[in-house]
């Protein structure tokens, strides 16, 4: 990843400051805005790899800027938030949104999500998703947990398969009941709810305590290794 550009925005400058130190060390190339016009601008005329932006800003605010990102371009936008701002945290990841960090923060928390979304940004050739022992071959739609092949219903299979596609990435709930039942849903958890339970059940070694299959409360799941 080393030299990757990446616009960070924020409107406090001592967290600016810290990120530049923290990210340049790490071998990223960085360029900063204190708000979301400036934001704005600078990506459009110098479209970064990455963007990490803070959710409040003077001006507007992040979902204003993923909004407006994602009508041009499909880079990996990560949302900072505070604690207690669970509504536009959400609305930010809807509107377009990779992922979020909430401050405080560490450093290499932030660096290792941002590493997830790089790697989620990068096509892969390959028609089998790996993820710790699951498998998921897209081609042949055929699953399976240590070598054991797994029976899904269609509908369990496709959400398998969307939260493998954005492996680390939280997909809040009406991200998914739009990309699985259509446009039409957005506040059905309850269906996911209990599909996620069902694929708990079929791929956890232990559904009780989930490895695989993550939640984050109020907000959606995101399939990771276990490793």
């Amino acid at each position: 990843m080393s030299g990757t550009r990446v616009l960070v925005v924020d409107d406090e400058a001592q967290i600016l400051r810290a990120l530049q130190i923290k990210l340049r060390s790490a071998g990223y190339a960085v360029e900063t805005a204190a708000t979301a016009q400036e934001a704005l601008t600078k990506a459009a005329m110098r479209p970064p790899e990455a963007i990490i932006l803070d959710v409040l800003l003077p001006d507007g605010n992040g979902t204003e800027v993923c909004r407006e990102v994602r009508t041009w371009s499909s880079v990996p936008i990560l949302v900072l938030s505070a604690v207690g701002e669970e509504r536009e945290k959400i609305a930010a990841l809807d509107a377009g949104a990779d992922d979020y960090v909430t401050k405080p923060f560490s450093g290499d928390e932030l660096l290792a999500r941002l590493r997830a979304a790089l790697r989620r940004a990068t096509p892969s050739a390959q028609p089998v998703i790996e993820v710790g022992e699951l498998s998921i071959d897209l081609e042949k739609r055929a699953v399976t947990m240590a070598g054991e092949p797994v029976a899904l219903t269609p509908i369990e299979y496709e959400l398998l398969r969307l939260l493998a596609r954005n492996e680390g990435k939280l997909l809040t709930h009406p991200a998914s009941l739009r990309e699985i039942w259509g446009p039409a849903y957005r506040e059905e958890s309850n269906y996911l709810h209990v599909y996620i339970s069902h694929l708990r059940r079929k791929i956890e070694p232990d559904p009780a305590r989930p490895r695989y299959l993550l939640t984050q409360a109020g907000v959606g799941y995101r399939l990771v290794s276990p490793s």
